[in-house]
């Protein structure tokens, strides 16, 4: 009679570990045993044992070994069955990571949470309401910080459990992009200007976008003020727009500016603008703020809140960590954005 279930699994392949599997990925990924020794922190002689060992148990099983040694100082050549047992080995502790990390979010026993650097002190004022409470349950709380344009990509692979941030929104588009997920929304706005230029050359309080390309600008190379202007313009916007310098942080251009380097305006979101003139951003200080009157284009604007996968909280308890910082953060939303 066949054997059935596991014992109908071979006993070489029982024998074989979850250290051994990462230790055969390690020596594919830096190419000899002695790298693979320095990555994990081991004697060079510790690995070779284990790929003697693994080869020892596919050989007999396969028919193949998977590592062949190519002498002193060149990389180790794998087999082909070896390339595949990597491949297996990369899925296998992938997914062993992933459902122990699904059963201590289920149970509670950890909470993964994102902000942006502008969000982030918003965060730290729900999660001091709760740090007591977690330490007493044994909630592992990770913080991350995260940018703007790959929020919704770590909330989508499950890396985080909760983000706050901003997204951009366009009319007619909204609904889709968001449906995947729960919203608290906190606020919505525009994109302002922050300038060096002089009242006569650029005045008043507010500026239209259809008038951008007769600035000189700063401009971030992607994230939020990447896709105003293409809803605006178009993908290729760089072309229909002066661009002056391009950034990848802020606080870049501000000093661009401040230091008179670049004389022009830099698009940023009306929050940061916001910050900049009550004076909570001390490296935009002496920049001009003008507001941006979204007249071409779709209407588009920047939605500042909480996000979470649809659904997940429903699944949970009033109790879950993730449930108890959500009203956490509900409970911080009125009285931060009320501050005077």
């Amino acid at each position: 009679m066949a054997l059935e279930g596991p014992l109908q699994y071979p006993p070489e392949l029982l024998d074989t570990t979850m250290d051994q599997l990462r230790t055969l990925i390690t020596v594919r990924e830096e190419g000899t045993a002695l790298g693979a020794a320095r990555r994990l922190g081991r004697e060079q002689s510790s690995v070779q044992k284990q790929l003697d060992t693994m080869n020892r148990t596919f050989a007999a099983l396969c028919g193949e070994e998977l590592v062949l040694k190519q002498g002193r100082g060149r990389d180790a050549l794998f087999t082909a069955t070896g390339e595949a047992l990597v491949d297996l080995a990369r899925r296998t502790l992938g997914d062993w990571t992933d459902g122990v990390h699904h059963a201590r979010r289920r149970l509670g026993r950890t909470l993964s949470v994102g902000t942006t650097r502008y969000t982030l002190g918003f965060l730290l004022d729900a999660v001091e309401r709760l740090r007591e409470e977690y330490e007493r349950d044994g909630v592992d709380l990770k913080v991350t910080h995260v940018r703007t344009g790959d929020l919704f990509d770590r909330l989508r692979s499950k890396e985080l459990d909760v983000v706050c941030g901003s997204v951009v929104v366009t009319e007619g588009q909204e609904r889709e992009q968001l449906a995947p997920y729960e919203v608290m929304e906190w606020r919505r706005s525009g994109l302002s200007l922050l300038t060096n230029l002089p009242p006569e050359r650029l005045p008043g309080r507010s500026f239209g976008a259809g008038d951008l390309p007769g600035l000189p600008l700063v401009i971030s190379t992607g994230g939020l003020i990447g896709r105003f202007l293409t809803s605006w313009y178009g993908p290729d916007y760089r072309q229909k727009l002066t661009v002056a310098a391009e950034i990848e942080a802020a606080h870049y251009g501000f000093e661009l500016l401040r230091s008179g380097v670049v004389s022009g305006a830099m698009l940023v979101t009306r929050g940061i603008g916001d910050a900049a003139t009550d004076g909570r951003l001390p490296e935009a200080a002496g920049l001009r703020m003008l507001d941006i009157v979204g007249d071409v284009g779709p209407r588009t604007e920047v939605l500042v809140g909480v996000f979470a996968r649809r659904g997940e909280r429903d699944a949970y308890g009033p109790d879950h960590p993730l449930n108890r910082l959500w009203e956490a953060l509900s409970w911080e939303s009125e009285r931060w954005w009320l501050r005077p």
